[in-house]
Parts: structure tokens; sequence; C-alpha cells
């Protein structure tokens, strides 16, 4: 009798009984689950449950049980979660892809059937809505309307898709954003199955195409963000691996002071994790301080884990999670079964017994101060009496991650904006241009929004007003936010300040700020104004936001309005006054900030279970519009060749049954040379596409009008507009591109200077192989698989970086592309290389898991450079990818043999 065989034990909760998997049975001298970190115990579960003595072997359940904090053995795990999340953007692509995979089976002949997902999927729509209007009640209809006509190709396509494939539902548009909607209704902590006639339980895990997938670890549930690639693996049976994961345990203590709020502390913590460099590692919170945060702040916290470099940002069950289920509707008995299962298996949160952890670190709640997060990074942490003079630093300082390298002396400078109406503003360096509540991130908090609303109110009474060129936005994650402004009478307030609700779904956050006032935009240029946006989301880096504006921070709710308040960062919240009262009397911050008491007594009063039963008792057929959706209802997708949405990628072409053994490259050139933090926003920006760029000329060739472009994140089903679109953001610099800023490169046989993909296309005419050099944290940021599949389209064959970020080094490998770290110590320009030079990757088949593998740089005189460099093939089956050529390559073969 092997471990899973003997691990089978039997709870009975409300008269019903439950088999579940129980890890105390893997105890002996050696393993004692209570010290084991409780995201290990989930994994280690996942494990025992679901050994096959293929797939997932004994070994590979006894190597997790085993677990140590020193992990000095980076075995390799497969883990098989539970379901799929995914949001319209990268899930489309993903869907896209698994359209390609039905229709490159059935030509081969095969049953397409085969190609179907073999756990529960879920795709939710919310990233395609834009800000075109705003700052009016009716904002929001006419945001919807226009979402449905620039979309509908799109939303045919996965009303097909939810048609044709099985375990596949679709949460239609302006219902939330997915990390939200998971957290209030789809999440079940312990999910129930049944087998042979027996209901089994076990913990709900999962992965997303999204990287604040994690927001849900603030449940007890196991999860973070993948590359669309890997998650249509997993979808298709295929595991996920990854190396057994250190674990990061921070010890919370004390509470937040009055003024300070969750926003605060996930900032802070972005701050700490990121220089302890956390990268591919488990972050898990415990602690007495726990029971000061609820559910709602720890989803603020969880959320940002993928900027704080984490894998996951865990929280375990506790009593604040069951309380939060019960609240949020989910019925009695289920989350009875729930507390059942984790008390029965170790899974509920022990305060007397502390986990094992490989580095603690220890946060005192009390000492969180109010802060923001900018200009630039998540990361970079400003106090809020700091933000005015940390500005003024960063507009003269260096061009790079905190500075602007303009000139100090014009920081004062001023433009005057006469509107149509004859009236006029002064617009400043600094100024708020936009000014939006938005994201996932702390919309999901009630007490934070509610917080604002107060904050708006006081505001209001003492007559004040935001400026016209401020673009002011609100666009909650759940519907549940409009019911409870409803019920505090609040919401009249916030409209009054601009604050409409004009949408349910990431919309500024992910940039799909829409434009701002054309004389705003017109008067910036004439006087080289650097403008700013603050906003109550995730992601500030440059471009991300606005293409106009380049400075941008991350705030809670209520700062958000503060700003659009005093209209702008130079304003020091702390000592200026943000404005006039009706008597002409100078308003303070201070003045217009409500306690902590005060918003607590309207949370209370305001926030009701009711409201979230009502609002998700229909959620997949609430949308009117979307119902009225017509799709085809066949398992194979009819291709539309004139489409410019969606595309039948080229991923399979000239498709064989057997691989090629891995051979080394040569003869490559540099098509990008690029300095540390490149983005995935750098690589494959999700915003507006510009009318001269790559992208635009395309479409503009195909008819399609400038107003009909919509962003690129809308058009990633189809490879001929993001492949034109891979390395063209306006803030993107080249170091081959002779200084010019944007989609630039040198084309090295003719030094020309083009845009990216004019070059890639003469080089793919060449046959030449391509390469490019980067250097910390490359590909940091969303889990976007087209910065890995958009580079490789283009004809990049590799990558030579100091460190990626865990999802981009993945989503490479999964399409084909050979990930090399520079040796500790070195880079390009520490080896002298110019990216003006010829390489060779001497790589074979025989290339085993972080082998160090040579490089040679051949300069145009002749003369070489040969370096050392580590294959960040982490692991045997990644070998295995690459070999394939991919990962859908590979599950295909699978599939079909």
């Amino acid at each position: 009798m092997n471990s899973k065989q003997k691990s089978i034990k039997t709870i009975t909760t409300n008269g019903k009984a439950y088999k579940f998997y129980d890890l105390k049975s893997l105890e002996n001298g050696q393993v004692t689950i209570a010290k084991l970190p409780y995201s290990i115990r989930v994994l280690l579960e996942n494990l025992l449950r679901q050994e096959d003595g293929k797939v997932i072997t004994e070994q590979h359940v006894l190597s997790l049980a085993n677990w140590k904090p020193t992990n000095e053995l980076k075995t390799e795990i497969p883990f098989k979660p539970s379901r799929v999340i995914l949001q319209d953007l990268t899930g489309g692509a993903a869907i896209v892809d698994l359209a390609a995979l039905r229709y490159v089976t059935d030509k081969l002949g095969k049953d397409s059937a085969i190609i179907n997902p073999d756990i529960p999927v879920d795709l939710v729509i919310d990233h395609s809505v834009q800000v075109d209007y705003s700052g009016f009640n009716d904002a929001f209809r006419m945001n919807a309307e226009i979402e449905f006509d620039r979309n509908r190709e799109r939303y045919e396509f996965f009303s097909w898709a939810e048609k044709s494939f099985d375990s596949f539902s679709v949460v239609p548009p302006a219902t939330g954003i997915v990390h939200q909607v998971n957290l209030e209704y789809l999440a079940d902590v312990v999910k129930e199955a049944e087998t042979d006639g027996e209901s089994i339980l076990y913990p709900d895990t999962l992965v997303g195409t999204d990287s604040h997938t994690t927001m849900i670890n603030a449940l007890g549930v196991l999860g973070w963000g993948v590359g669309g690639i890997e998650a249509e693996a997993g979808m298709l049976g295929q595991p996920c691996y990854l190396q057994l994961p250190d674990v990061v345990g921070v010890r919370f203590t004390g509470k937040l002071q009055n003024g300070a709020t969750a926003t605060d502390l996930a900032l802070k913590m972005t701050q700490v994790l990121r220089e302890q460099k956390v990268v591919g590692k488990f972050v898990e919170y415990f602690g007495e301080g726990l029971k000061n945060l609820t559910i709602a702040d720890r989803s603020v916290i969880a959320n940002m884990a993928p900027e704080y470099g984490a894998t996951c940002g865990f929280f375990p069950v506790d009593d604040e999670t069951l309380g939060y289920l019960r609240f949020t509707g989910r019925e009695d008995a289920k989350v009875d079964r729930i507390e059942a299962y984790v008390k029965a298996n170790n899974l509920f949160y022990n305060d007397a017994i502390e986990p094992e952890y490989s580095e603690l670190i220890e946060i005192d709640l009390s000492t969180v101060e109010p802060s923001l997060a900018g200009p630039k990074r998540p990361q970079d942490l400003v106090k809020l009496s700091d933000v005015s003079q940390k500005f003024t630093e960063a507009y003269a300082a260096p061009m790079g991650n905190q500075g602007y390298g303009l000139d100090a002396a014009d920081i004062d400078n001023k433009v005057t904006i006469t509107y149509e109406d004859g009236y006029q503003e002064e617009l400043e360096n600094g100024a708020v241009s936009i000014a939006a509540i938005t994201s996932c991130t702390n919309t999901s908090n009630p007490y934070l929004m509610l917080s604002a609303a107060l904050l708006a109110k006081n505001a209001v009474e003492k007559g004040l007003s935001v400026k016209r060129y401020v673009k002011t936005s609100m666009s909650p994650g759940s519907k549940v936010t409009a019911r409870y402004y409803e019920k505090s009478g609040l919401l009249p307030y916030l409209e009054a300040l601009g604050f409409n609700i004009i949408g349910y779904g990431c919309m500024t956050c992910v940039g799909n700020s829409g434009p701002l006032r054309p004389e705003v935009s017109e008067a910036a240029k004439e006087g080289n104004i650097l403008l700013s946006a603050v906003l109550s989301g995730n992601r500030n880096f440059e471009g991300r936001i606005h293409a106009e504006v380049k400075a941008g921070y991350l705030a809670a709710p209520h700062l958000v309005i503060a700003y659009a308040l005093a209209g702008n960062v130079k304003v020091n919240l702390g000592t200026d006054p943000i404005g006039t009262d009706k008597e002409g009397q100078p308003v303070y911050f201070k003045d217009i900030l409500p306690s902590n008491e005060e918003v607590q007594k309207v949370v209370n009063e305001s926030v009701l279970a009711d409201m979230f039963k009502e609002e998700y008792r229909s959620v997949f057929d609430s949308n009117d519009l979307w119902n009225k959706i017509e799709s085809a209802d066949k398992p194979v997708y009819d291709w539309n060749a004139d489409s410019t949405y969606i595309a039948n990628p080229p991923y399979f072409e000239n498709f064989q049954l057997e691989t090629e053994p891995i051979t080394s490259l040569k003869g490559m050139r540099v098509l990008g040379k690029f300095q540390d933090s490149i983005t995935t926003d750098h690589i494959s920006p999700v915003g507006a596409i510009a009318m001269k760029s790559p992208a635009g000329k395309y479409l503009m060739e195909r008819g399609v009008k400038l107003k009909d472009f919509n962003s690129y994140g809308s058009r990633r089903g189809h490879h001929e507009v993001m492949m034109r679109g891979t390395f063209s953001n306006i803030r993107l610099r080249n170091a081959l591109a002779d200084g010019l800023e944007g989609g630039f490169t040198k084309y090295i046989p003719t030094n020309e200077i083009m845009p990216i993909f004019d070059a890639s296309v003469k080089y793919k005419e060449d046959g030449t192989s391509l390469v490019i050099l980067a250097g910390d944290d490359y590909g940091m940021g969303s889990s976007r698989d087209w910065a890995a599949k958009g580079a490789r389209l283009l004809g990049v064959d590799a990558v030579i970086a100091k460190s990626f970020e865990r999802i981009h080094r993945s989503n490479l490998i999964m399409v084909g592309a050979l990930p090399l770290e520079f040796l500790k110590g070195e880079d390009a320009d520490t080896l002298g290389l110019t990216g003006l030079e010829e390489y060779a990757i001497a790589i074979t088949d025989e290339v085993k898991p972080n082998e160090v593998i040579t490089v040679t740089a051949r300069a145009a005189d002749g003369t070489e450079k040969t370096f050392q460099a580590i294959a960040r093939l982490d692991s045997e089956i990644e070998i295995d990818y690459y070999r394939n050529k991919g990962i859908l390559p590979m599950v295909l073969r699978n599939k079909i043999k």
C-alpha cells in the first residue's frame, strides 16, 4: 500500500461523509506537517491526491513532504491545479491557440474533440472596456455600448468557445474584474468531487492568465499567474512544473494606525520584498497581526505579489476567511464543509505552532505610514509627505527608473489651457491629468472605497472642486461596490467630483484610460509639461497608464481624490492647501480626511451580505448585450481571412510528429540591447495603437479606421497585429537606436535605424537568427505571453539577461526561445558587448538543467569575445519544451500519439 492509499480518511459534516487525503499520514520521524508552511501543505495534498505513478510519483510526494527551509535540493515537482481562470486579453489569446490546436488536429485527420479542457475554465471579460466617457452618469452605458461595438467579433468568438469546449464558462462584460469576481464568487476554497460514488474533498487551487491571480491567496486558495501558453497546457491535462520553492515567512504584529490603509501596507510590502529578492519564491503571511487584517485587506497585499516578485502571497484559512465566505453569500453548509475539512487536514491557521520558513521578515503594522509608489515602478515607495519633493528631484534626475533627465530650471514652467467655452486654467509640471479609482487591487476593499467616498463628501460640503484638466473616473471591480455606495448615500458626492461609475473592469489600470481632453494634450505638448497620473492600481510602468502621461503614482482611493482636488503632485498634502472653501479659506487634506472610526461605521451600516447574493445570482446571463451575441455551434472554428481580431496563428506550420535534436545557434544578430527593468509592457504594449506604428499601418492598409483601432490587448487574437506591436512601446530605450526613444533598432548590415518590426523582416529575409541582450528583471510585470510570442515570431531565438522575471522566463521556453543568464557580476556592459557583434550559442541535445554554456560574440573586425552564460532551462521538462520548440507542439504530439 503506497502513501496515497494509506492516507484516505473520512470526515462527516452536516450528516454526510466525505473522503479526503490526510496529510498527517505522511508524518514520520523526519516529517512534521505542522512545521511545514501552509502553502507547502496545499501543494503536498495536490501531489498526494493525484499521485498516479507516472506523471506524479510517490517520490514527488516524499520529496515535498521532506521540504526543508534550507531547500538546497532544487527538486522539480508537478502541480495540477483544480481549475484555470482567464481574463479576456491573455485568456482570449489562449482560446485562439486552443482553436488553432483543434484546427490542425482536424486537418491531420484526428478527432478535434481530443482538444478539450480537462478541468473547469472560467473566462471573465473585464479588460476590454475603455474610459471613452467619464465624469457624468450616462458614461457607464455609453462606454458599455462602445465596448460591444469595438469587440463584437471577439465576443462572438468567446461565445463560440463557450458552446464548443467542455467545462468552459464565460462571465460577461460589465460584471466585474476577474480577481474580484474570483474572490467574491468563483472560489470554493475547498472543492468537492464524486469518484466511484464517493465524495472527495480537496483544496481549491488554480492558475490564471493574469499575474494578479495571486489575489485569491487572501482566501487561502493557492494559485498564481502563468502565461497563456502554460494555462492552455494546464487545461489540456499537462501539469505545471516548479522547483521546490523557498518560502519567505512574513510575521505581522500590531495593527494599522489611524490614517494608514491596506494600500499603504501593500506598497510597503512591495518595496520590502522586492529588496529581499523574492522572485520565484513563495511568500506566506502569519502572526498575531493577521487578526487585524480583513480578507479585503489581505487581498490588497496578495494582489501585489507580482509587483514584489513572488510566485504567491499566501494567507492560510482562518476564522476571518470563514466569516468572509458566509458574508459573501456562500451557503452555510458549504462553509461548514470547508471548516471541517481544513481543520481535519491541518490547513487551518494555528497561531500556537509557527511553521519553519526559508527566510523570516517581521512587519509591525503600526509602523506603516500613508504612502504612494512611483513615479515609474510599484516598488518605489514614497511617503505621502515626500511626494512633492521626490517628484521635483525626479524631474531633473538622470533618465532612468527614478528620473526624467529634464532641466531643473524648467520645473515651474506653466502653460495656459483655453477650453472651447473660453474658460482658462494653468497647466504646470506635475499636473494630475488622470485620477482614477480603478483596479482589483483596491476596489475589492469596502473600507478603502468608503473612505474615499467620505473624503469626497467632506470635500463637496466645503465647496471644493476638481480642475477640468483632471480626467476623473471610477471603475470598480464588482457591482457590489455600487450597491453599498447607494446604500450609504455617498455616491452623489463622488459624482459631484467627477468620480462617476463608468464601467466594471480594469480600464485605466491596464492602460484603457481613453483620451485626455484635446486642449490638455495640446497644451502639454506646447509647454513640454510632464503630466502625472494618480490611480488606485497596481502598476505604473512608463507608458502603461497613458502614452502622454509619464509620471504615475499608485495610491489608496481616498488619496486619488485628494490629488484630483489638489491638481498637482507638487502640492504637499501635509503642508499645502488643496483648495479653498466657500468662504475663500484654505482647506487642507487633514480637514477632509475621515477618521478610521467614521469609515468603519459606514462600512458596518452599508455593506450587507444580501448584496453579494443578489449580484451573483444571475452572473452568467445578467448582461443583455452579451445575451444577444450570436455564434456558430460547431467544434472547429471557421477562420475569417479578412478579420483583424482573430487569425489562425502560425505556430503549427510545418508541424511534424517527431522532434529534432537541439543544436547550436549561429550567425545571430542583436535585435535590441536593453538595460534593467524591461517590463512586458515595454515588450508587448496593451494600450492604444499609434497610427504611424507598424501595427497602425497594417490596420490602415486593411481598411480599419483610426477610431476603430481599439487596443493591442484587444487584438491579441491576431498574430500579424501583435508581431508589429512587439517592442513598440513609445518609452522603450534600445541602445542600438542611437538615442531614439520608442520601438526602433539598428539593422546592422546597413547601419540603418528603423522600426524593430521592419528590421526583423529584413533579418528574416536574410535568414538571420536574432538575440536580445538585457539587464536585470527582464520581463517583469504582467504575465503577458505575447511578450514571448511576439519576440519569437520576430525571429528571436534567445534572450541573454542578467536576470528574468519568473513568468516571462517560463513563457520564453514555452514558445521555443532560449533564456540565458549572464554569470554573477557580469552583464553586456561589463563584458564590453556593444550589440553590434555576431553571436553564436553552443548548446547541444544533451543540455542539462542550468548548464553553463559558451557564447561567442564576433565583432565586425573579426575579433571574438567568449563568455559563459547559464541556460535557464531549469528542469528536464523545460528542456523537453525547448526541444519540442514550445509546449503547444509538445501537447499536440502527446494528444495525437
